[in-house]
This record gives structure tokens, sequence and C-alpha cells, in this order.
């Protein structure tokens, strides 16, 4: 039988978590952290307001003078320290994740090790952090120097919760300046974890954690000591987030969101072409992934193959408890994604797209207080549809057939997103050919999976920035120019 009450996770929320000191909201306020598997009530959680915030922005001030003028071996060896940390409490950190946000437990653990690995990559390139030197003449030097920006401010998303939170700070943090992180308010509990594992670690002040809505991100956007911004969300929150951030002229990193294609051709195999955008899908996120790959444009010649596997994969992914080993497909994040999945859904049946597998909550009964969707397949999709142009954030796949090159690249292209893209194929010549014809950052051939080093970030309106490489390193310092004689 089904246990479907929250494991207890060891835990509770003990404020915000400011200059190494845990603080309640100034005002009281809280808001309230819930399972999404069974609606259980797992802790309330403070409210920031703008006080906070700019208790949180004036301790990470404070901090940065001497966290920038340390040596850079031994900021490198505190975030070596801290991946360390990650590690020895990975089985708890990935158990709070899946049991607040829905995610499966395999992958929770996968985001502790792809953390530890973030923040050792990053102190390890901390000596390339150069300038540049040039002469103009005898007795002239030009030469440039780069320095970290101050305070920064991180605004999290909530498909990785704890994750986002330290990996996202992780080069801001090697580069000598102080963070002041918002987690998600519909998962932050990891997040507030994290403050209490950075003790004794990072120097009080350098990492500071607040809790609340878009009210405390905009109170982090428009403060005048935050010259650097990070966020990871929606395409419409991002644009919000621009035009705040343009009032102050704050350099900004956008990690938006995507309508991803993979692009099947006539020589792939039909079932490894189906078992690559069933993983493309993200389903241990319930598709709740920027880079999920929702379109799939199958070749007319294996349209039916394809489809028949995508159908008979969607319906054999082990739904149920997120935390519970073997379970791969948990709850949607909240009551409101839920309706928004559900939403969408609804209108692709009324504008006439065939549901060909999902589309409501599993039969189980053990699952019906929970915000779950079954892995769900729609075919006959047109690019005019809902569910063929926006963003659902949920595990629905369209299924588009094609058969001429020029008008399935139109398609594939003509959205405002351009974060990924997957292309299956044998065919070499063709594969590069679409992989340079695609408007998208981050391409995969035949491949699935990121890798350290390699930059990471979208095109279009899918974002602004490249993330997980050098680039982004530097981008969180700036470049002055000292010009001299002697």
């Amino acid at each position: 039988m089904t246990n479907i009450n929250s494991p207890d996770l060891g835990f509770s929320p003990k404020g915000l978590f400011i200059g190494g000191r845990w603080e309640e909201a100034a005002d009281g306020r809280t808001f309230e952290s819930i399972n999404p598997a069974n609606s259980e009530h797992l802790g309330d959680v403070p409210l920031a307001g703008e006080a906070d915030v700019n208790r949180a922005v004036a301790a990470a001030k404070l901090a940065f003078a001497d966290w920038s003028r340390l040596p850079i071996k031994e900021r490198a060896q505190a975030l070596n320290t801290f991946a360390d940390k990650l590690v020895e409490h990975k089985n708890e950190l990935a158990l709070m994740d899946s049991v607040d946000s829905g995610n499966a437990l395999s992958g929770m653990k996968g985001d502790v090790d792809w953390t530890a690995a973030t923040l050792r990559f990053f102190a390890g390139l901390l000596t390339e952090i150069k300038g540049e030197t040039s002469s103009q003449g005898a007795g002239h030097l030009n030469l440039t120097h780069r320095q970290p920006y101050g305070v920064v401010a991180k605004i999290n998303a909530f498909n990785h919760p704890f994750r986002f939170c330290i990996e996202k700070a992780a080069s801001a943090l090697a580069a000598g300046n102080t963070v002041v992180a918002k987690a998600s308010e519909q998962a932050p509990l990891s997040s507030l974890r994290l403050g209490e594992l950075s003790e004794g670690i990072l120097p009080p002040g350098v990492f500071n954690i607040v809790t609340g809505d878009g009210a405390t991100g905009s109170a982090m956007i428009r403060h005048p000591d935050v010259m650097r911004i990070g966020f990871i969300g929606s395409v419409e929150t991002g644009r919000i987030i621009a035009r705040e951030a343009a009032e102050g002229l704050k350099h900004v990193s956008l990690e938006l969101g995507g309508k991803n294609p993979i692009i099947i051709f006539p020589d792939a195999d039909p079932v490894k072409a189906a078992t690559a955008a069933i993983k493309g899908m993200n389903m241990n996120r319930q598709g709740q992934s920027c880079s999920s790959t929702s379109r799939v444009f199958v070749h007319a010649d294996l349209q039916d193959a394809v489809t028949a596997e995508l159908i008979r994969q969607a319906d054999t992914l082990p739904i149920g408890m997120p935390w519970q080993d073997g379970k791969e497909v948990g709850p949607l994040v909240s009551q409101r994604q839920f309706d928004r999945v559900m939403g969408f859904i609804a209108s692709a049946k009324k504008e006439g797209a065939e549901l060909l597998t999902g589309g409501g909550q599993p039969d189980d009964p053990a699952l019906a207080k929970g915000y779950f969707v079954s892995p769900t397949v729609f075919g006959g999709v047109t690019p005019d549809m809902r569910i063929g142009r926006q963003e659902i954030f949920g595990p629905v796949m369209s299924v588009m057939p094609w058969s001429d090159y020029d008008g399935m690249l139109a398609q594939a292209n003509g959205l405002v997103y351009g974060l990924t893209a997957a292309i299956v194929t044998n065919n070499l010549k063709m594969a590069l050919q679409t992989a340079e014809d695609i408007e998208a950052g981050y391409v995969w051939i035949n491949a699935q999976g990121r890798y350290l080093g390699a930059p990471y970030g979208g095109w279009k309106q899918s974002g602004i920035g490249q993330e997980e490489c050098l680039d982004e390193l530097l981008s969180y310092t700036r470049i002055k120019n000292i010009n001299m004689r002697w």
C-alpha cells in the first residue's frame, strides 16, 4: 500500500538567514509550505518585506570588503569545503526537495552531485579571472583589471530549489561578490537549510537567504546597492525584472522559459527517438523544466511508430510519491501550477488536438490529494494551438509531424523562445545543418544532459547570458581600465 504521509524531514524554518543569523520577518508575516503530493503542511516560512531585504543587502554589503579581498586560494577553499558539506548531507537535501517540490528523489540526489561539482568547478576557475595589458609607447602601459560588483541578487525558481539557490550563486561568490538569494515561495525549505550548512564555512553576510513573494524580489531588484541580478523563471517575469532593473541600469542575467523542439529524422530508430523525447521532457520533474523538449517534430515516415512508442513509454512511467524509490513522476509543485497545466490540456482538446494518452489525474486514490497529472501526449497539434506555441511547464508533449524540412524549420523557429533543441538522426551532414539552422542556444544531437564548462543559455526571449562556464564567472566581474605612465 502506498504511504501517502510526508516523511519526517527533521527540519523546520528558523527565519530569514541574514548576516549569519536567523531573523524573523520585520512585520511577522509568514506563508505556508505545502507538500504537493498530499497537501500536508510542512512549515510556516517568513515572508520578507522591503525592510528585511534592506537588512540582507546591508549585511552582504558589510561582508563584501573582506570577502572580495580574500586571497583566491582561500575563497576557493571555502567553496570546496561547502561542496563537501553538501555531499555529506546529500540524502537529507534530496529528500527535502523531493517532499517540498514534488520532484523525484533520484533526480534530487543528482542535483546535489551537480551542485557540489559546480562549486568545485568555479573554485578551480578562479585563476582564469585575468586582465590584459597593452603598450601605447615608451613609458606608457595600459592594463585591465577585473573586480567584483559587490552585492548580487539571485532570484530562483522552484524546479531545482536548493540547487538553484547555491549553484547559481557559486560563480558570483567565487568572483568575490556577496549574495542575497531569494528562494522560490513554492519550495523554500532546502534553501533555508543551506543557510544552516553554510555556517562556519562562509563568513557571516557572504551568503544571505530570504523567502517571500514577488514583492520581495522586486525590493531586491530596486535596491540601490544591488547592481548585479540573476534570475531563473518565466519569460513574463523576466520581462518585469528587466524593466525594473533598467531603472537602475543594472547588469542582469536571465535564464527563462523554452518551448523546445526535438526533431526526429526518417533514418532514426523509432524506439530510441521516442526514448530521447520522453527523457528530454524531464518527467522526473513532471516536465517542469525550461529545457524540456515538449514539441516532437517527427518525420511523417516515422510518425506512427514513434507516436505508438511515446504512448507506451508515457503509460509505463511510474507515478507516485516522489520520495519513494522507483517513482519517476511526482506531482506538480502547486495547485496553481496544476490548474495551469489542466487549462492547457482543456484548451488543446477544444482546439482540436487529439489526446492520445494521459490528460488528467492518475486513477490511484492514494494520489487524489496531490497535484498529479499523468504524462500526456497529444497528436494533431498545429502551431496555432496554445499547446503548440506556449510553454506549459508540465508533463505534456505535442506530436507535430513533418515532411518538408524548410516548413518544419519555420515552425520550430517560429516562436519567441530559443533555449534548447534536440536532433535525432544518423545523418551527420543533416544533423550539423539542422544544428546550424535551429534558433536555440543549446543543441543536442543524439545526446542529452549538460556538462560543466559547456555554455548554457537561451536565444531570443529565452534568456540573456551564459551559465555553467567561464563566461558566467567573468560576468560577475567588471572591467576596470588603468592607463599609466612612468
